[in-house]
């Protein structure tokens, strides 16, 4: 049977469902399990380092560090990609970049030409309709689903199973922070008003409709990506304060304190409508911090990269139903696993035909069970463009070459694609990434290469071979991260 009419046989089931999601409350309360309301809260390029829970002695999130010690902390959370698009492209449809396609924002071909061995994978910047996302795996329960915020997987998250769209399309990233935003699916606030703010109303406002019937709220907030801007007497405060651990740019951790602040706001609603028992609130980010504006020390570089500065994440999960406060969890976790915990958590089938590869984190959220130990991967056959010479990664010019990426237990494995070049490192001892035990230990590489070339064959990840005719191996480059190439037009970060 075709795709898109398999696709549009699902979206009916989703349309009966909502149908009988507004059935009197007394049939609803006689299902054996209820349904929880879910607000999942994806911050943009977020360090794992960005937040006091996780250490920092600069940044001020006294509302997170609350809502961190209400659920349950996730030490050793993944994005599924050190830039922004694929990382969300991975949580919304549950699947590996190889799946759906998406490596990076905008082209492969980032930096000089004159400086990439390989042709690179071509890219593609929008998730496919046909992909059946969780939003729309969750109204076959009778979710009212919304978004809010940066979508960045195409032109209108409406056509991808939400039923609320607000702020989100094709941009990267805001025009501006501040009232009025220039943006036609966004409403203005008063003059100066920060975009936290707006979102965080505008999400209140959509809680509020909705008490009533469960709800999906994703909350993807722009901040903290560039442009930085902040609220000046919040910035102010910061320049008084000394620098700490690598952090020290005080309009940066503004932002940060404005979306704190901004998710107590939300928390707050969310306890004075009596909705905190049964909803699951998840926060996270969706890729590294970027190192030149905030270290994220102890890993090792940052958003781009694949050291684990650039895909280490914050995560919180609340659900006082279900979670004991202030527990910790250090199993291995990464994006994907999203869909299936949240299938999982509010009763709902896997679409039929759907293809998963995460894993439900209900055993773990529960404490009812482990999971058995499996490999994570990473897979970049792109180039990006290096921030600067000194920000941890493998070389001056590219945070990122082509290459791929395996995580098992606590060893870790990179392979880039143009030289062969394998590093093998063990995360309990050097989280830095520093120690390339590769040669060291040969029967340990070949073991992790194999598992990864198995999950290569499996999930059909290209691999670029193709030779680059405009590479020059004597070519010097001025600066790292220089200018893009000329004729084309400089992509978002």
């Amino acid at each position: 049977m075709p795709r898109n009419i398999k696709r549009r046989d699902f979206l009916k089931a989703a349309s009966l469902a909502a149908a009988a999601a507004v059935l009197p409350r007394a049939a609803r309360a006689a299902e054996k399990i209820p349904r929880p309301n879910i607000v999942f809260i994806n911050m943009d390029d977020l360090g794992w380092m960005d937040v006091a829970f996780m250490g920092s002695k600069f940044y001020e999130t006294p509302n997170i560090d609350r809502l961190a010690s209400e659920g349950m902390i996730f030490t050793n959370a993944y994005s599924n990609a050190a830039n922004c698009a694929p990382s969300r492209a991975c949580v919304m449809s549950g699947q590996y970049a190889p799946r759906h396609g998406i490596y990076t924002v905008g082209s492969s071909e980032r930096g000089s030409a004159r400086t990439r061995k390989l042709i690179p994978t071509k890219n593609r910047t929008s998730l496919p309709d046909d992909n059946v996302t969780i939003a729309e795996a969750l109204k076959t329960s009778g979710y009212i689903t919304a978004t809010m915020g940066k979508w960045h997987l195409g032109a209108d998250p409406k056509t991808q199973g939400f039923d609320v769209n607000v702020a989100g399309g094709s941009a990267g990233h805001p025009s501006t922070y501040f009232s009025p935003y220039r943006n036609r699916r966004l409403p203005d606030g008063p003059k100066g008003e920060h975009l936290p703010h707006r979102l965080t109303s505008e999400a209140i406002k959509f809680i509020e409709a909705n008490k009533a019937r469960p709800f999906f709220l994703y909350l993807p907030y722009f901040s903290v990506h560039t442009p930085i801007q902040a609220p000046k007497d919040i910035t102010a405060k910061y320049k008084t304060k000394g620098p700490a651990g690598g952090q020290g740019h005080a309009a940066y951790a503004a932002m940060i304190e404005s979306a704190d602040t901004n998710i107590g706001r939300l928390m707050k609603k969310i306890d004075q409508l009596g909705l905190r028992e049964n909803t699951v609130v998840i926060f996270t980010s969706d890729n590294g911090g970027v190192v030149k504006i905030s270290s994220q020390a102890p890993a090792r570089a940052g958003k781009g990269s694949y050291y684990d500065g650039g895909i280490r994440e914050p995560l919180i999960v609340r659900w006082p139903a279900k979670i004991k406060a202030g527990s910790k969890c250090d199993t291995p976790v990464i994006g994907i696993d999203f869909y299936p915990t949240l299938l999982e958590a509010a009763g709902t089938k896997k679409p039929e035909g759907k293809l998963l590869d995460g894993v439900s984190l209900m055993p773990l959220l529960t404490q009812s069970g482990k999971l058995a130990e499996r490999a994570l991967f990473w897979h970049f056959p792109i180039y990006l463009q290096n921030y600067g010479a000194n920000d941890g990664s493998r070389d001056p010019l590219f945070r990122t070459r082509p290459g791929c990426v395996v995580r098992l237990g606590g060893w870790k494995l990179h392979e880039y694609f143009e030289d062969g070049g394998l590093e093998l490192y063990n995360l309990a001892d050097d989280l830095g990434e520093r120690n390339n035990l590769a040669d060291k230990m040969p029967d340990k590489t070949k073991e992790l290469h194999a598992i990864m070339l198995r999950w290569r064959k499996e999930t059909k990840a290209p691999v670029p071979a193709e030779k680059n005719p405009k590479y020059d191996p004597n070519y010097k480059k001025a600066s790292a991260g220089g200018k893009p190439e000329r004729g084309k037009r400089k992509k978002s970060k």
